[in-house]
């Protein structure tokens, strides 16, 4: 199974454990990670598991505290930028597009933000950077965190585990189920752009309306 030209199990078997770790921290502390696979990855790490080429309660310690730190890390990045990072330039590692969709995501759900968006691709890398700007309570976000990180590195490597362990030759059926959480991944992102616009167009209407 590959992405972007690149064998993802064998590139898993081949970074091990720190590469695993080094990728989900990059990718929900620091901007720039934003582009890396984290639910496949967590997935394919949970079927190599099962198959017993990584040890299961290390897998879910190393990915837990990679999704947690990374996220706090994000916090403290957002916190010590400020504002101005919302009129920042574009470049080939940031797109402002995508800070303001976190910002839009955090304003829409509050602290809940922190869990929901470890579920979103691009929104999980900077909804924490979103929260450190606005300055959520240390205490608050660190709780919500932890249980954002418990449900997502925990929560969806356990299930690809178990789901190895019943389904045998899973190895043919990967490229299927992946493509099903990526689809799964985005449908909030399409839901929220699609609830936009309607909004949009019914205030549109109403303000036509008023005329």
């Amino acid at each position: 199974m590959e992405f972007f030209g690149i064998d993802m199990v064998q590139a898993i078997k081949t970074v091990g454990y720190v590469g695993l770790f080094g990728i989900v921290f990059a990718e929900t502390g620091l901007f720039l990670g934003f582009f890396f696979p984290g639910d496949s990855l967590l997935f394919v790490a949970g079927v190599l598991a099962a198959q017993g080429f990584f040890s299961l309660p290390i897998l879910l310690i190393i990915l837990f505290i990679a999704a947690f730190t990374g996220n706090m890390v994000g916090y403290w990045f957002g916190a010590f930028v400020g504002p101005k990072i919302f009129t920042r330039e574009d470049s080939l590692l940031f797109r402002r597009s995508h800070i303001l969709k976190a910002q839009a995501f955090y304003e829409r759900y509050g602290g809940k933000t922190i869990v929901l968006a470890r579920f979103i691709p691009i929104v999980r890398t900077f909804a924490p950077i979103v929260a450190g700007v606005a300055r959520m309570h240390y205490g608050t976000f660190a709780f919500f965190n932890f249980i954002g990180a418990l449900l997502w590195s925990v929560g969806l490597t356990t299930a690809a585990y178990y789901l190895g362990s019943l389904i045998e030759d899973i190895d043919r059926y990967l490229l299927p189920i992946i493509v099903l959480i990526i689809f799964l991944s985005v449908l909030p992102g399409i839901f929220e752009y699609w609830r936009d616009r309607r909004e949009a167009k019914a205030n549109g209407e109403s303000a036509m309306d008023k005329r």
